[in-house]
């Protein structure tokens, strides 16, 4: 069973193995691997460490309370650069989650740029900056970190319809499961975070999604598990049965015959602690599902869990581009912490086709731009 809470800082072969995470849908995989055995199977004592927030997961990997976390792609870069304090090399060695967040405005911001579920993004976004050239003040939107998917995407999309994300609105930090709260009380105007906080929202009646990321970025890489570079070349053994493990749960946690049971899991009082049915509108389904108050996630299905080298160059030109990477970070380098031969060892221990090339190709779908990121 998972455990919470603050662990000493683990050490040696048969130390239990701590992994971090935050109360969002797409640390399922983590925690099904935990419920269903999967670790234990495999000989591995795992404990899980519900975190508050970004900054407690970067902070615990830097100084060593956490052995892996759930993290997000940019912020992994940052604590690996040092760009948050004195940093420690990670290691990715696969990817978790594809798609997942929301873009949720207030109800009278909703109703002015997405009337309707009809338009795309496109429309929203130029209908939200026809309001903003109308009005005096900066409209505050937050995301959860500043070295956050949720931050690049958000500026991605405004800027691809004319808004400068740095000058006409105005971006704080909040943590996921503060946004709704934020939100209800005024302190913003819309907020982009993951899963399932913009059902909660809609729920409370203080919101609702507008755009979701995955139609700003069709099956974007989201989460990933990274570890201290120290951690893995000290225990490769116990990394490999970790993917392994993993990867288990993100073939599980993808079927929509188990989404129900998912929710439950996830929404007990040690990890997530909502209600299951916020929880499973974000959860694969079978078929076409109507447009909702959250994305859905993928967990396995399109090589999801593939640390695509191309994926790591995106995410370091996106920070480059609004000033969150210095220039003279060796980006080539810095992505050097994906690792896809890792997974991809993994992959064929597992007997599931996998991908011979670290960067993915371009493929069909629409961006905001008309393009699509690779």
């Amino acid at each position: 069973m998972g455990e919470t809470g603050i662990m000493p800082p683990p050490q040696g072969e048969e130390s239990p193995i701590v992994i971090g995470l935050l109360r969002l849908t797409d640390a399922a995989p983590v925690i099904v691997a935990v419920e269903n055995g999967y670790f234990a199977r495999r000989g591995l004592d795992v404990r899980l460490s519900v975190e508050p927030s970004w900054a407690n997961i970067a902070d615990k990997l830097t100084y060593g309370r956490l052995n892996a976390a759930v993290i997000l792609p940019p912020l992994a870069f940052a604590v690996s650069l040092g760009l948050r304090g004195i940093g420690t090399p990670l290691v990715v060695p696969m990817s978790l989650s594809l798609n997942g967040n929301s873009v949720t405005l207030s109800n009278a911001l909703a109703d002015a740029v997405a009337p309707d579920r009809s338009a795309d993004a496109m429309q929203v976004g130029l209908r939200l900056r026809d309001l903003i050239t109308s009005q005096d003040r900066r409209l505050r939107f937050s995301v959860v970190h500043v070295y956050s998917t949720h931050n690049l995407l958000l500026r991605y999309w405004l800027a691809a319809a004319g808004i400068d994300p740095d000058r006409d609105v105005e971006l704080s930090v909040v943590s996921p499961a503060e946004t709704v709260g934020a939100l209800c009380d005024g302190h913003i105007d819309g907020f982009c975070a993951g899963a399932p906080w913009g059902s909660v929202a809609a729920a409370a009646g203080a919101g609702r999604t507008v755009v979701t990321s995955s139609q700003v970025w069709r099956d974007h890489p989201e989460k990933c598990i990274a570890v201290p570079r120290s951690w893995a070349l000290a225990n490769p053994q116990r990394l490999d049965v970790m993917i392994d493990a993993l990867i288990e749960a993100a073939r599980f946690c993808d079927d929509p015959a188990n989404a129900d049971a998912i929710a439950r899991m996830l929404a007990d009082d040690r990890y997530l602690a909502l209600d299951p049915a916020a929880i499973r509108e974000s959860l694969p389904v079978a078929g076409r599902a109507p447009p909702g108050n959250v994305d859905r996630s993928v967990f396995f299905a399109h090589a999801a869990n593939c640390p695509w080298q191309s994926h790591a160059a995106w995410f370091l030109d996106q920070m480059a581009r609004w000033g969150h990477l210095p220039p003279e970070i060796d980006r080539e380098r810095a992505a050097a912490i994906y690792r896809p031969d890792l997974f991809r060892a993994a992959a064929l221990r597992a007997g599931i086709v996998v991908p011979t090339q670290d960067e993915k190709a371009g493929d069909a779908g629409v961006f905001c731009d008309r393009s699509r990121p690779d």
